[in-house]
């Protein structure tokens, strides 16, 4: 794909590739400026609900505007494939940080501040991001944090809805009884197929805050089935056991976020 042209958008190389599209490093001709260029795969395409999520990512994600979340520049289709332009952020995924070491408490913080500031910019917007995990933040080298991929988010519904409500427009684009998201970064009712809201966010957001302070990921498994069987009947090993020495209101925040029960984990 190097060098070849999509609508005005030069590609000049690959950056990664996930689930739900391919990325590049791409110019935008108009504009003379470098932005990240996001494809679905062609045989994707094809399948109009998953064309539909994408082009839901884009439409969720560009009415954010808060400086921890990536920015949408445009939307379209050219050549046969449908691409989100948006913000090309220079750095490393927290993923790759994670990979290397165990982060210290200060800069934990630094990093999980921002993380909770994106979300609870969604989160104020009716979005849920529905696949938050290390993968899917980046930091730049001064330490900013930009949350990626809303392209599992859900715009959450204003009022409730009845399942047999036939009648209903807009309906959701993951409908309940469909699993979505990275099994180790699942909340319970994500696991379950179950309509989810920003608690489950909330979750995720514990399992990555978990992992930052313990090296560890909270819930591990040989299979996806059985790491999804983990995170709906287990509890992961208490933070003091496995990072001991860490400040007790941040191990109870934690613990709170991890709750199954929804009425007694953090509410926002």
């Amino acid at each position: 794909m190097t060098g070849k042209h999509v609508a005005h958008y030069e590609i000049t190389g690959k950056l990664g590739e996930g689930g739900m599209g391919v990325v590049y490093e791409a110019i935008d001709r108009h504009l003379d400026r470098r932005i990240a260029l996001k494809f679905l795969p062609p045989d994707k395409v094809a399948k109009p609900a998953r064309l539909q999520r994408f082009i839901q990512e884009a439409k969720a994600a560009s009415a954010l505007n808060h400086p921890n979340i990536i920015t949408i520049y445009d939307i379209g289709a050219a050549d046969g494939v449908d691409y989100i332009a948006m913000e090309l952020v220079p750095g490393r995924t927290l993923e790759d940080l994670l990979a290397r070491r165990r982060m210290k408490v200060p800069e934990t913080l630094k990093f999980a501040v921002q993380i909770a500031g994106a979300l609870a910019a969604a989160h104020a917007a009716g979005i849920v991001h529905r696949d938050l995990k290390p993968a899917n933040v980046m930091i730049t080298e001064s330490g900013l944090v930009k949350v990626l991929d809303f392209g599992l988010a859900k715009l959450t519904d204003e009022s409730e809805v009845s399942e047999d409500d036939a009648t209903r427009t807009e309906r959701a684009m993951t409908e309940e009884g469909t699993v979505v998201g990275t099994a180790a970064y699942m909340s319970p009712e994500q696991a379950e197929g179950k309509k989810v809201d920003a608690r489950s966010d909330i979750f995720s957001f514990g399992l990555v805050l978990y992992e930052m302070l313990s090296g560890k990921r909270a819930f591990r498994a040989e299979t996806r089935m059985a790491t999804m069987a983990a995170v709906l009947n287990q509890e992961p090993p208490p933070l003091a056991e496995i990072a001991p020495g860490l400040p007790k209101e941040l191990e109870r925040i934690v613990a709170r976020c991890l709750r199954k029960d929804l009425s007694r984990r953090s509410q926002s």
